[in-house]
Formats: C-alpha cells, sequence, structure tokens
C-alpha cells in the first residue's frame, strides 16, 4: 500500500555531513511512524532512529545520538535524516521503514513497508 524510495547517499569524508530522503507515495500516509535502519557489510540490518506520524516523538540508537536527526514533512509525505560528525563505522546500506502505527518502532519486526536503500561510504 505503500512504497519508499530513499536517496542522499554519498561518498563523504569522516566528520562531513550528509542529509538522507524517504519519499512515500501510493497511500495516505500521515498515520504513519517512519523509521531509518541500516546495514553494513557482514553485519545484520540495525536501528538507527524512529519518528511518530505527528514528528512529536523521535528515537535513536546509542551510537548516533547527537549527531543524528530524523524528521519528516508530511505536506511533502517525506522523512529525513541529517546526519551530522560522520564516521567511518557510519558506512552503511540504509533503509527507511513505515508502519501504520501511534506507537514509532524501534526493530525491523515492527515495520510493514521499506524501501530500496541507498549507499553511505564515509572515509577514514
Amino acid at each position: 500500500q505503500v512504497q519508499l524510495v530513499e536517496s542522499g547517499g554519498e561518498l563523504v569524508q569522516a566528520g562531513g555531513s550528509l542529509r538522507l530522503s524517504c519519499a512515500a507515495s501510493g497511500r495516505a500516509t500521515s498515520g504513519y511512524a517512519m523509521g531509518w535502519f541500516r546495514q553494513a557489510p557482514g553485519k545484520e540490518r540495525e536501528f538507527v532512529a524512529a519518528i511518530s506520524k505527528s514528528g512529536g516523538i523521535t528515537y535513536y540508537t546509542d551510537s548516533v545520538k547527537g549527531r543524528f536527526t530524523i524528521s519528516r514533512d508530511n505536506a511533502k509525505n517525506t522523512v529525513y535524516l541529517q546526519m551530522n560528525s560522520l564516521k567511518p563505522e557510519d558506512t552503511a546500506v540504509y533503509y527507511c521503514a513505515a508502519e501504520y502505527s501511534l506507537f514509532p518502532p524501534r526493530t525491523e519486526g515492527g515495520y510493514r513497508y521499506w524501501g530500496q536503500g541507498t549507499q553511505v561510504t564515509v572515509s577514514s
């Protein structure tokens, strides 16, 4: 019912910044909680950040707290991930996800719809 497309992934230097975008389409999305996950080579997909449908509640994994900010613009059906002070260990494919839920899940199983991912590479 919902299609998600990520964009904005690039090669950046350590200490730099990058903003990822996730555009939703196919169904009304105002009632969806949104999340960002990432997967590095040889590792399992991990939670990064999540935001409630209104944008009033946000969650972050400890490794990105203070560096990453999740936000959304419901008028544009888009969620963003602003990434600052990037580190080589942030290198991964980043995925956005959506679920029709009041509560913003922090696990893969909590989301019904997923994008195809965008590659972020941080050089040292």
